[in-house]
């Protein structure tokens, strides 16, 4: 008698569950009842980007100027920062990413829901790149390009052979000349007056012994590069005089032409930054600048660069673009540091303001986008749930005819497994592991529905044997859910164990289908193992014991 009572209780359980799940699954079911129903309503499915629509962006991160250790963390912490920059526009469920292909690192932002490309690039690009870079050595620098200008050189020369060779010079130009301003126009550089061009090139071309439609018997070296020059006109004379040249460039390569060698990092960047904020220069009305305060690890780095600069200037970079080279004094233990510019006060408070937010730890470069059209994505989804309940139709129909009463239980537990999957869903908003379904997440439900059906088919074939052996309906149902466990236990395990590897090692769809499958195979595990359970034994009544064909198809013929 207590076991009966026992289990009339768990039975009440198991519809009391089935009741809210169903309530908040299906919301139009208490339609009837307002305050309910608007409270009910106002839950929802996380819905992911090919399912509602929006932006898919892919960024290169360079991680080249990195200590390879450190690259991990200012992957990490790029990926923090765009994070809060895209939550802070009211992003609804973005997910961003790292990704790895080869030595090539990137960052995957997908934004569902925004439809202007342009503004969803704006909202990440717009977070700064922050760093503090120490002058180069140029005579360093200049080696680096050594090789490389040596073999510029002989290229010229070979040029320059040909042209004394008697080919045509414009034809050469628009072939060889590195000039991208002339090259199109056969090198030709139209009338200038005297002092336009660098000193070594304007002597040349100005020079009273250089005839028009000759060529100047030697290369001429400036500080751009080497040049074959051709005078093709002039007029006026005096300070009106204009001189007309073509010319052949070959670029030598050096620390002037290239001023972002000029500059080295030092390892401090935006990472290091803990807060930023608007400071003057003087009391009363002044011009704004920013004041920094940097975390443990930049206030060391910091001193440590103020020590080796001191009479030297130390750049601060913002989006790889000098915004002030102060020229260091002393050296700096505080930690603090200060961009001075033209700042007025709304474009100081808008940069402390981005700062803040986040200085992204790396560079970062776009180098993919798609818009994604919601209405490709529910169609995808309306087809998918088609399939969802032909499929879910099908085996309720099967488990009906073959196994009777107990399929009509295990149909009341696959209806109750998908509105708790469902219930979910909607109440893991209010976790820090919300759920976003995407197509491939709905493909993982609907295979975990065959899962959930397939223990039930081990149970109940168990307990058609034992009911074959003769036992009683409840001695046959103990049985039959003792015997079954082990296989399905066994199978759930090793499913289990193949979503965590695909969650783990798997990135975007493959990982939603991954997480979802998973969760529906623990759901339907619990479904088999208790509900079904519960639910069965409440129905094996006396009366059952009578007529167990009622209950399931026999195996053999029963003896009444």
């Amino acid at each position: 008698m207590k076991q009966q009572v026992k289990i009339r209780w768990q039975f009440g359980g198991v519809l009391l569950l089935a009741l809210i799940c169903g309530v908040i699954a299906y919301p139009q079911a208490v339609k009837f009842f307002p305050f309910l129903h608007d409270a009910v309503a106002k839950l929802h499915v996380n819905e992911g980007l090919d399912l509602q629509g929006g932006i898919h962006l892919e960024y290169k991160a360079d991680v080249s100027q990195l200590d390879s250790s450190k690259v991990n963390d200012a992957l990490s912490a790029a990926e923090s920062v765009i994070e809060r920059r895209v939550n802070a526009f009211g992003v609804g469920e973005p997910l961003v990413q790292l990704s790895q292909s080869g030595s090539e690192h990137r960052i995957i932002v997908e934004l569902p829901g925004v439809k202007d490309i342009d503004q969803a690039k704006k909202m990440i690009k717009e977070t700064p790149f922050l760093d503090f870079r120490e002058q180069s050595d140029a005579t360093e620098v200049d080696q680096q390009f050594t090789a490389e200008n040596e073999k510029t050189k002989q290229q010229a020369d070979a040029i320059f052979a040909m042209v004394k060779g008697g080919q045509d010079f414009a034809t050469l130009a628009s072939q060889y000349s590195q000039d991208p301003g002339s090259k199109e126009k056969g090198g030709d550089l139209d009338f200038a007056k005297q002092g336009t061009y660098v000193s070594a090139f304007d002597d040349v071309v100005f020079d009273k012994d250089f005839q028009t439609g000759t060529i100047w018997p030697e290369l001429v070296e400036s500080p751009y590069g080497w040049h074959i020059i051709k005078k093709t006109g002039e007029q006026g004379e005096g300070d009106d005089r204009e001189v007309r040249v073509s010319h052949i460039l070959f670029i030598k390569k050096s620390s002037a032409l290239y001023p972002d060698l000029a500059w080295k990092t030092t390892g401090l960047s935006g990472k290091n930054l803990k807060n930023a904020y608007v400071d003057y220069r003087s009391q009363g009305v002044g011009s704004p600048q920013i004041a920094l305060q940097f975390d443990d690890e930049g206030t060391q780095l910091f001193a440590d660069i103020t020590k080796r600069n001191i009479g030297k200037p130390v750049a601060i970079f913002l989006d790889n673009e000098i915004i002030s080279q102060p020229t260091v004094q002393s050296e700096i233990v505080a930690g603090q540091a200060v961009i001075t510019g033209n700042f007025t006060m709304q474009t100081a408070n808008e940069l402390v303001k981005r700062l803040n937010e986040g200085a992204l730890p790396v560079p970062i470069t776009l180098v993919g986008q798609q818009s994604v059209d919601a209405s490709l994505g529910q169609d995808a989804f309306e087809k998918s749930l088609l399939a969802g309940i032909v499929g879910l139709g099908a085996v309720a129909v099967f488990m009906l005819v073959y196994y009777r009463l107990l399929g009509a239980v295990a149909v009341f537990a696959l209806l109750l497994y998908t509105a708790m999957l469902l219930t979910f869903f909607k109440l893991s908003v209010f976790t820090p592991f919300a759920i976003t379904v995407t197509l491939s997440g709905i493909a993982g439900f609907i295979l975990s529905i065959g899962i959930a059906v397939d223990a039930n088919v081990l149970i109940f074939e168990r307990t058609r044997e034992e009911l074959s052996y003769g036992k009683g309906v409840h001695k046959a149902i103990q049985e039959g859910f003792r015997r079954a466990w082990p296989s399905i236990r066994d199978g759930h395990v090793s499913t289990l164990i193949t979503t965590f590897v695909l969650a783990g090692l798997g990135t975007g769809f493959v990982k939603g289908f991954a997480i979802i499958l998973a969760l529906g195979v623990a759901l339907s595990l619990f479904t088999a193992v208790v509900l079904v359970r519960i639910t069965t034994m409440f129905m094996a009544g006396d009366w059952m014991e009578r007529h167990p064909k009622l209950l399931v198809s026999p195996k053999k013929p029963l003896e009444e």
